[in-house]
């Protein structure tokens, strides 16, 4: 029976760790940019579920420059963890979503001492061939990694058009494997609990990123945030939450059918109470976290115990 919480799933601290052999911090940045899902160019509204100051609650603002940024939040997490090693996070909102000329500055100004590694929160249909080449110059100029984290949410394209994400799984197969030309690591977000998805599309989610190699997976519970589309529905009774025992039900079976290989960045989303309506059942996330993993300990469920449909699953049953 699995009894260490290392065993039941690749933790992204311990991803890290193994990478570059000690703790390393996330320091976000916010940059003020926007998405095509908002200016017109697929979209005017966005995504149902996304604010008005998109994910990014635990960023400073944009009017502050990217290295000052940077500098702030690395002065503070060095002081109080006595960190040594940062990666560069452009969080919020379609950091890929700008002029090539602007996108390649704001990228050289994330390199400063202590960054190894720099990760880019983007849309599967803002990945382009020229902005990747971009990327994997600056990367081989000063050493360092290159991680691009693509909003997928759902493989259910039906649920895709109900959030209004403004593209389907095709461009999201698309930017994987171009950006798999390159030596960069993908993450990919899901949201577990969409109203429209069910645990056939949880599994089929898992099963999708580990076939097409996903490097590391950030996992979300949906809350819904004030002001959005997806606050009116839930305000209306046009849409239901599931229970807190069915998510977790869904993180588990998701972790089982995901390639042991996978590091997994999140499990439970986080947002401050204020910008909520709704948000992880009333419960602290890291207390849904600890059931889940208490969950897994209890029944022997573990990363990749379900991962068995690669590689031609007919013939080893047929002829093994």
């Amino acid at each position: 029976m699995v009894n260490l919480e290392n065993e039941i799933y690749y933790k992204y601290s311990k991803y890290l760790k193994d990478k570059y052999g000690e703790k390393v911090y996330k320091l976000p940045i916010n940059l003020d940019i926007t998405c095509p899902n908002r200016d017109g160019c697929v979209g005017n509204n966005g995504c149902i579920f996304c604010s008005e100051v998109g994910t990014g609650f635990e960023s400073l603002s944009n009017n502050i420059t990217v290295k000052n940024q940077l500098q702030q939040n690395m002065d503070f997490i060095k002081k109080k963890y006595k960190a040594k090693k940062f990666i560069a996070y452009f969080q919020n909102f379609t950091n890929t979503y700008m002029p090539i000329e602007d996108f390649i500055y704001v990228i050289n100004e994330a390199i400063v001492d202590d960054i190894v590694e720099i990760a880019i929160s983007t849309r599967p249909d803002c990945i382009n061939d020229n902005y990747l080449e971009q990327l994997n110059k600056i990367s081989e100029a000063h050493n360092v990694n290159i991680t691009i984290e693509l909003g997928l949410q759902s493989v259910n394209y039906h649920t895709l058009e109900k959030i209004n994400r403004g593209h389907s799984l095709a461009e999201f197969i698309d930017s994987v494997i171009r950006i798999k030309k390159y030596d960069f690591d993908i993450c990919t977000h899901m949201i577990l609990n969409l109203p429209w998805d069910n645990s056939i599309d949880v599994i089929e989610g898992a099963k999708i990123l580990s076939a097409l190699e996903i490097n590391q997976i950030k996992l979300h519970s949906l809350y819904i945030a004030k002001n959005t589309y997806l606050a009116k529905l839930y305000d209306n009774k046009k849409i239901s939450i599931t229970s807190k025992e069915d998510y977790i039900n869904r993180v588990i079976s998701f972790l089982e059918y995901t390639d042991e290989n996978v590091a997994i960045q999140r499990l439970v989303s986080r947002a401050p109470k204020e910008e909520t309506i709704f948000c992880n059942w009333n419960t602290s996330w890291w207390k849904i976290k600890d059931e889940i993993e208490n969950k897994m300990i209890t029944n022997n469920n573990f990363q990749g115990r379900m991962c068995t449909f690669k590689n031609g699953t007919a013939l080893k049953k047929r002829f093994n």
